[in-house]
């Protein structure tokens, strides 16, 4: 969830029926757009990352990867200049 944490029963999940390696894939997903999203981020910047999170399958095309990896590698820069 995007504004904070969130207890569910896993009976109110949704399954999409994903073979445990297409689960993997989602979890590594996930983890990379928790890392990137911020409040201090621009809207549009935000709303893509949202928008990359409510994605029905489990993995990226080749244009949201290369997105994706360019705002980790902004984020990645800003943190190591401070």
């Amino acid at each position: 969830m995007w504004d904070g944490e969130y207890t569910v029963g896993l009976q109110h999940l949704k399954s999409f029926n994903y073979l445990p390696a297409e689960c993997q894939q989602v979890q590594e997903i996930s983890d990379r757009i928790s890392r990137v999203y911020s409040d201090l981020l621009e809207e549009s910047v935000q709303k893509f990352l949202e928008s990359l999170g409510k994605l029905n399958r489990a993995y990226l095309t080749a244009l949201e990867e290369k997105v994706l990896s360019l705002l980790e590698s902004e984020i990645t820069h800003k943190e190591a200049w401070g």
